[in-house]
């Protein structure tokens, strides 16, 4: 064999192996509202491109239309030997469940839901704790002492957003009146912003000054008719503040940013809790709300933080503690 030849095949042995170790690129599987949906989606979808900014490496995605393309697409991700795979939302349990079976020397994992497998790191979030903080600022912006809750599909998660809210509203006034409505069992509940405006508007004809929104894409009508009433609205996830100025007393935000990016950086099987002592969740503070937000307001919050943080408050779990059970 000639020089030629041998620097050919050196070339070849060399460009192997660097096949071989290479890292794979991640994969971030959207659910239903798409990248876009100025909540839980569009907050992975800003984690993922602060890890695409810092590293310099590219990502695969997919935004299902349907329910049914959840397994499909995390499939199609395991085929191109994406890792981490990660699916957003806990509708994707059962499908990351069945495929990180069938893959198991690739790693994934679930952004709000637990998958009990070795190569699946689950991200799950002290809900309540952030609905808490802005239960309580809602108790104190109102001045009928009448709040409302609005979720969007009626399942033990997001009844953690609401029994968080309604601790919070009560611990800063406990003679507080509290309404609460769910806008649906299934799927489209979170993409339904005319109901949501309707469930918004009976709960200001009953006195309700304040209303926070954990439904999604739905919540974009609570929000449009809170302004269309004159009246407040709470924003949650990605920070919404930003949506209706002047209207959005806050945002419950949830760090599915911080999240989606931990996993892209430093995939750990097993599951990890974020709650407000780790930076998971918060209450957002920006130029569009910081006229609203009064001293004694944010005094007030910032020391039921401090307290939920060192322990000396504890919020209770809806799906834990057999508390807030509606």
């Amino acid at each position: 064999m000639n020089l030629t030849k041998k620097a050919h095949w050196a070339l070849v042995v060399a460009a192997v192996a660097a096949s071989l170790n290479a890292v794979a690129d991640p994969a971030v599987v959207f659910d239903m509202g798409g990248k876009f949906d100025k909540s839980f989606n569009e907050a992975a979808f800003r984690g993922m491109e602060q890890w695409k900014k810092e590293t310099g490496k590219n990502y695969l995605s997919f935004e299902i239309a349907n329910e049914s393309q959840r397994e499909q697409a995390l499939r199609r991700m395991a085929e191109k030997g994406a890792s981490p795979i990660i699916g957003i939302g806990f509708g994707q349990a059962s499908s990351i469940e069945k495929i990180a079976k069938e893959f198991p020397k690739l790693k994934f994992a679930i952004i709000d839901m637990v998958v009990n497998q070795p190569n699946v790191q689950s991200v799950v979030f002290k809900e309540q704790e952030g609905s808490f903080l802005v239960g309580v600022m809602a108790a104190i912006a109102s001045k009928t002492g009448k709040v409302g809750f609005i979720g969007g599909m009626d399942i033990p998660l997001i009844r953690k957003f609401q029994c968080g809210f309604e601790q919070g509203a009560k611990y800063a006034n406990p003679k507080a009146d509290i309404f609460s409505n769910m806008t649906g069992t299934t799927g489209a509940a979170w993409n339904d912003p005319a109901r949501g405006g309707e469930l918004a508007k009976a709960q200001f004809t009953k006195g309700a000054d304040v209303v926070f929104a954990a439904a999604g894409g739905t919540g974009m009508g609570v929000y449009q008719a809170a302004k269309d009433g004159g009246k407040l609205a709470i924003g949650v996830d990605s920070n919404q503040n930003y949506v209706q100025p002047g209207t959005m007393l806050t945002s419950m935000v949830k760090r599915v940013d911080l999240a989606v990016y931990n996993v892209a950086k430093n995939h750990t099987a097993g599951v990890s809790v974020l709650g407000l002592k780790e930076g998971g969740v918060d209450y957002a503070t920006d130029e569009f709300n910081a006229k609203m937000i009064t001293p004694d307001m944010k005094k007030r919050v910032e020391a039921a933080k401090a307290d939920i943080v060192s322990g000396k408050v504890k919020v209770a779990d809806y799906m834990a503690d057999n508390a807030c059970k509606f």
